[in-house]
């Protein structure tokens, strides 16, 4: 079956009816890394697999992306075989946001004796991270402030920007072997987010015809982008990927 991404939410973080922006990417039809961990997201996730991801990457704290970290403490913790096991690969200036975002509730059971992250194997990664044996990028995207909000590339496969205002010269490097690029994409920008007019002006004919537009407002904005001639993401959907070009050690 080879490599795919699986949508589990598409919207931004008011369309609760499209789901939290997650994804999965596949392997040989079994999850292989999940990205992000927002409510209804991982809602879908369970849905559909049946069982908690066994690794994550985060791509920044807003809510809407690891809100779903409670209820995976839980299932973690209390279960002896799953404690202290799912990797969560975070980016390294994220790992002091994502622990007061989901982490620092004082006293995390109430009868004591319990880190919230004793339940995870948080790993946290800079340029560049091995997951199973294949490397993996991470680069810095615009989402409220330097140094909060990472996308990430599977060379030759995918790209996923996470939330972000237009970055070309950043996609020039990391999007530049033929990519998927699923990104941050609404009718209407805003300081934070972009719009599909931004992308119209930053980017090149090329990169647009590789984009997967995720993040949009409601199912109406997203036909208005379909109908614009755009690829647009949906909740549930699964996409083919090219097998990646990324380095690989003996273990792969």
């Amino acid at each position: 079956m080879g490599w795919q991404l699986r949508l589990h939410g598409v919207g931004n973080a008011s369309a609760v009816e499209l789901g939290s922006a997650m994804a999965t990417i596949e392997r040989d039809g079994a999850p292989w890394l999940t990205i992000d961990c927002g409510g209804e997201g991982l809602t879908a996730y369970l849905a559909h697999y049946g069982k908690a991801p066994h690794a994550l990457f985060i791509t920044h704290t807003h809510l809407d992306h690891v809100a779903g970290f409670e209820r995976l403490f839980v299932s973690n913790y209390f279960d002896e075989a799953r404690r202290g096991k799912m990797k969560v690969y975070v980016p390294a200036t994220v790992v002091p946001l994502l622990h007061q975002r989901v982490g620092d509730y004082p006293n995390t059971l109430a009868e004591g004796g319990a880190n919230f992250w004793d339940a995870f194997q948080v790993i946290p990664v800079g340029v560049s991270f091995w997951h199973e044996g294949v490397r993996l990028e991470v680069f810095p995207t615009r989402h409220h402030w330097p140094e909060t909000a990472y996308g990430l590339r599977l060379r030759g496969s995918v790209v996923w920007t996470g939330d972000t205002r237009p970055i070309p010269e950043t996609l020039a490097r990391f999007a530049d072997a033929g990519e998927l690029v699923a990104h941050d994409c609404a009718l209407h920008g805003n300081p934070s987010h972009s719009g599909i007019d931004d992308l119209e002006r930053e980017y090149p004919r090329e990169l647009l015809e590789r984009c997967l537009l995720y993040h949009y407002a409601d199912r109406h904005d997203g036909e208005t982008l379909s109908g614009r001639g755009y690829r647009v993401a949906h909740p549930g959907e699964v996409v083919a990927l090219s097998e990646p070009t990324a380095a690989r050690s003996e273990a792969a």
